[in-house]
């Protein structure tokens, strides 16, 4: 009997359970090289199509992750990187692409959609209603093998390999992940705050995560129903 109540409890400490996170944000309080938060996400294979969404805040002008997405073949399958204010850096399967000349607001929220379809390759970032140009990005490829999707960190490999000059600090809520891309109008309602689909891999209002190291999860003061 021990022994099966021993199984019990590892099988549950291995299966995190799902929550609803509205009005709630994951707060990286230090600089570190271990806070993370580990999503899992049931994702049919292979990825042709991506969408994230998210909102960030943050002081730091350093170089931060926002959000990373690794596969057994490829530690940066779909990476959301800023190396510096007023750059975002997206990169699809190892390719890296610079996109300059979008809102980067530090020390307010920054509501964030990145598309990418690998059919074209065509790739469009978003940031607080204004998008950059349509880019070509890794046509006509696709991402196999169980994601590993994290935030906070950098994954330089599989599940791990993190840098803490490349770790985020600060908030982040409303993570949403589609397989697919979703429409302009489905950006513009996430970034007004107005009712839209949520994320069919990931959805912030049903999320299976597990935390490590130092994140905390606090009420939002970005959306309007944390007052109540």
């Amino acid at each position: 009997m021990e022994r099966l109540l021993l199984l019990l409890a590892l099988f549950c400490i291995g299966h995190a359970a799902f929550h609803d996170l509205s009005a709630k944000v994951f707060t990286f309080p230090l600089d570190s090289g271990t806070a993370n938060v580990k999503f899992t996400a049931s994702v049919e294979q292979p990825i042709t199509a991506l969408t994230v969404c998210m909102r960030f805040h943050s002081t730091h002008t350093r170089a931060q992750t926002l959000f990373s997405l690794a596969v057994p073949s490829q530690d940066n399958a779909f990476l959301l990187y800023k190396p510096s204010v007023g750059v975002y850096r997206i990169h699809v399967k190892g390719t890296a692409l610079n996109i300059k000349g979008l809102p980067d607001e530090t020390g307010e929220w920054n509501s964030v959609c990145w598309t990418w379809d690998s059919t074209d390759g065509l790739t469009t970032l978003w940031v607080n209603g204004k998008r950059s140009a349509r880019k070509v990005l890794e046509r006509s490829t696709t991402l196999t093998g169980a994601p590993s999707i994290i935030l906070g960190q950098d994954q330089d490999t599989y599940g791990g390999g993190f840098d803490p000059t490349q770790s985020f600090s600060g908030d982040i809520t409303d993570v949403h992940l589609w397989n697919r891309v979703i429409s302009p109008c489905e950006i513009r309602f996430f970034m007004e705050g107005n009712a839209f689909t949520p994320g069919n891999i990931l959805s912030w209002n049903n999320l299976q995560y597990t935390i490590n190291g130092s994140v905390h999860v606090e009420k939002s003061d970005f959306d309007k129903l944390s007052c109540y």
